[in-house]
């Protein structure tokens, strides 16, 4: 019997699904929560794909770990909760090539890529849709740079490491990129507020008039 689940890494917990779906086995729920959560500790806070095969005669339990989406591995990656949810004027984070590289390289046996490049190629998509920055461009940008051959030393080389200088320098940049957003999201609830305030007023206004 196979029963594939998507669940947080070392935190799954029972449920109706699984419980309609163990239901009929007579298997031990809490032995099966147990030994997924033991089998994806390394995934802690990431949901992560699983696939359970269970023989109902012998109560045996083999557990299938696959990596976790691209975009779950990003956001461990970069210490962040979420995407942008507006990728064109909000950006989350700036990432190093490395890092991209890094999380390339988790994913890829699981990719329908035929080499890192590609690979690295994929992740960097998914920067775009949330709204990661990359070596302080536009990630849609490094796409580009890298069909060029750009970061090949990198990525053939597999460097997984970003310098602490450079680590810095992506901070600094990415501070002033924080900044101007905040600056545009103000500008832009001012505009909003301004013209709800005077859509008011002319109801109040017209309203005023039909008294009369």
């Amino acid at each position: 019997m196979q029963i594939k689940l998507l669940v947080e890494g070392a935190n799954m917990k029972p449920g109706p699904t699984l419980s309609q779906k163990l239901g009929p086995t007579g298997i031990n729920i809490n032995k099966v929560i147990q030994k997924v959560n033991e089998e994806t500790k390394n995934f802690k806070g990431m949901k992560v794909p699983v696939e359970l095969e269970i023989e109902p005669s012998t109560q045996d339990i083999q557990v299938k770990v696959f990596s976790p989406p691209a975009s779950e591995l990003l956001k461990k990656e970069l210490n962040v909760e979420k995407g942008s949810g507006t990728q064109k004027k909000m950006q989350i984070e700036n990432a190093s090539i490395e890092q991209i590289i890094s999380v390339a390289k988790t994913k890829f046996p699981n990719l329908l890529c035929k080499d890192l490049k590609s690979a690295v190629k994929t992740i960097t998509g998914t920067c775009v849709s949330l709204g990661i920055l990359i070596e302080n461009k536009p990630a849609t940008e490094v796409e580009a740079e890298i069909d060029e051959g750009k970061y090949d030393k990198e990525i053939n080389s597999e460097i997984t490491e970003t310098s602490e200088e450079k680590k810095k320098l992506l901070k600094e940049y990415f501070e002033n990129v924080k900044s101007e957003q905040e600056k545009i999201i103000k500008q832009e609830e001012a505009t909003k507020q301004a013209e709800t305030e005077k859509k008011e007023a002319k109801e109040e206004k017209k309203t005023g008039k039909e008294k009369k």
